[in-house]
């Protein structure tokens, strides 16, 4: 990857400021609400950490895991965070987060595939099982599809719920990952099952005779041919490109060599068009459109979403980096490049921090930080760039 070393020796530095006993903070800055093991967060750093094969890394990666899986809730679901000063054990805001269960066994299972210890995976067996229950819960109809509820995954405060694409993603990983450690065909089976749902239901080139919603076989019209739609519900399709969604899919090698290619051209002429960063999730929704209104309820503290902000737009160093380390072995110039705005956009300094602040995420128009300085995963991005992502 032709980013430099010394910016992968600093991302490296920065996930060893953000260490500590129990395992990785979301930012190195003082801030209260970073100042926390988040599931989500960890795993991202851990997959970085396992790519650098630094030992000190791997060993918090592994601690960050046994502070995630040991606050799991009784019901099956994993913690959004734990403080590491007041101890508080947060399962999420407004509502709880669907992928964090997902994120949490596949960062277990990826730590046990390349580092295998028999008694660490046997401790927490019982904990990848209860957390497959609960997902299969969630899909409430049990037709094979997870619902997330408004506000129930990464971008909490996108207007998105449903059947997302994302979501479904994180799940069949996690089972291949899990099936491969504990040689458990029941969990391959449930992933295949999955797979063949999301290819039938999530793609113009193959919508199914017998659709997953009656809503989609009327909205045919509207799927676009070059990536993965980033889901639906009983009432909305949302055709939106959804980076992170489709970065799991080419990653998990969903749907046809066909699709595939077609995803990578639209890539690149994404990357064509932009000159930093691939937005988050594009179009942008603007001021004057109906759904803008739901984003303006969406916020705890502050509004954040507006045009080309956060995740509105935003763009996002860990996505972009992940992205550029998984299509590294399918188009090296193409990820190249991603890697390449990835540093920069690392690099890019604040009043405070006047370079390699490894800011959160950017203005979409402007290219200005807008984030947290000094994140964990942003840095953590980068490092994933740096080589390609098995």
């Amino acid at each position: 990857m032709m980013i430099s070393d010394n910016a992968y020796q600093i991302a490296i530095q920065v996930l060893k400021e953000a260490s500590f006993e129990h395992g990785f903070l979301a930012s190195v800055q003082n801030e209260a609400n970073y100042k926390r093991v988040w599931t989500r967060d960890s795993v991202l750093c851990g997959l970085a950490a396992l790519q650098t094969g630094d030992n000190s890394l791997v060993q918090t990666f592994k601690n960050a895991l046994i502070t995630i899986f040991d606050h799991q809730h009784e019901a099956g679901f994993f913690p959004s965070n734990i403080g590491i000063e007041d101890k508080h054990v947060s399962f999420g805001g407004p509502v709880g987060r669907t992928d964090n269960t997902s994120w949490a066994i596949i960062g277990m299972c990826k730590f046990l595939i390349q580092c295998p210890d028999s008694n660490f995976a046997e401790k927490y067996y019982a904990n990848i099982c209860n957390g497959f229950k609960v997902l299969e819960a969630w899909e409430f109809n049990g037709k094979g599809l997870i619902y997330v509820p408004q506000s129930g995954n990464w971008a909490d405060e996108y207007y998105q719920h449903g059947y997302l694409l994302m979501d479904q993603l994180l799940r069949v990983w996690a089972l291949e990952l899990a099936a491969k450690v504990y040689n458990m065909d029941r969990f391959n089976h449930k992933a295949i099952a999955i797979r063949a749902i999301i290819e039938e239901n999530f793609h113009s080139s193959k919508l199914s005779q017998k659709p997953y919603l009656p809503l989609l076989e009327r909205s045919k019209s509207n799927f676009p041919n070059n990536y993965w739609v980033g889901g639906f519900n009983p009432s909305a399709v949302y055709t939106n490109f959804d980076l992170l969604a489709n970065a799991l899919a080419i990653y998990l090698q969903l749907g046809s060599s066909q699709i595939q290619n077609q995803l990578i051209s639209y890539l690149r002429q994404s990357i064509s068009q932009n000159e930093f960063m691939i937005p988050s999730f594009s179009p942008t929704i603007e001021i004057a459109e109906p759904d803008f209104n739901i984003l303006m309820n969406l916020h705890s503290f502050k509004f954040r979403n507006f045009p080309h902000q956060f995740h509105n737009g935003g763009l996002w160093p860990v996505w972009n980096g992940f992205l550029a380390g998984i299509i590294l072995n399918i188009d090296e110039s193409l990820a190249n490049e991603i890697g390449k705005r990835v540093e920069l956009a690392c690099k890019l300094g604040t009043s405070e921090q006047p370079e390699w602040d490894f800011n959160e995420c950017f203005n979409g128009l402007t290219n200005k930080p807008q984030g947290i300085s000094r994140c964990s995963w942003s840095a953590a991005g980068l490092i994933l760039s740096k080589s390609a992502f098995l």
